[in-house]
């Protein structure tokens, strides 16, 4: 672990440990991730790595969601989805054990807003869906199934009733889901 931490400075360490909800040795570990997917063993902090090099680890690699998480963490600006150790970071705080459900359900949301407009409509929805239940003709819902399953996902959610849910109704709804903390995670 010594040869690890030196890698890192201390006060470095110790402020990622104040801003993050990870310890002190998954930041160690997060760290040495990176580096080798920066392909040299101790860059530059202020590296990117793209979003293609980071869609390879094994934790994110069957994630029906990883591009996105890419793009929600990526400051890039370039919008590439490449992200920054710092951006990385943050990625995994977000999805850790410890991050609250405030947090997860922030980032949950942001995700599932594929079109940035900060409300979840009928076509983030179906997206979000078809995310989850495959894109193939053997498990696509059919027009009628989409249709009548993001009416109901309104009808439960949408609390102002303007079609859309904003994350004041995401949050209200997964406060009422006791395995959405527990299954909106990525251990490394």
């Amino acid at each position: 672990m010594g040869a690890t931490s030196s890698k890192l400075a201390k006060a470095l360490l110790s402020e990622y440990q104040e801003l993050t909800f990870l310890t002190k040795q998954e930041i160690l570990l997060a760290h040495k991730i990176f580096s080798e997917l920066q392909g040299r063993e101790n860059g530059p902090y202020s590296s990117r790595v793209s979003m293609e090099k980071i869609l390879t680890l094994p934790e994110l690699k069957s994630n029906p969601f990883q591009k996105r998480l890419c793009h929600v963490f990526s400051t890039s600006d370039m919008k590439d989805g490449s992200l920054s150790f710092e951006d990385f970071l943050d990625l995994l705080s977000a999805f850790s054990d410890s991050a609250t459900l405030e947090i997860k359900a922030h980032y949950a949301f942001r995700i599932f807003d594929f079109d940035d407009d900060g409300t979840l409509d009928a076509r983030d929805l179906e997206k979000l869906v078809n995310c989850l239940t495959g894109e193939t003709d053997d498990t696509r819902l059919t027009a009628e199934e989409m249709r009548q399953l993001i009416s109901n996902i309104l009808e439960e959610s949408d609390i102002d009733k303007d079609g859309t849910v904003n994350l004041s109704e995401f949050q209200h709804v997964i406060s009422r889901s006791p395995d959405f903390v527990s299954s909106f995670k990525i251990v490394l």
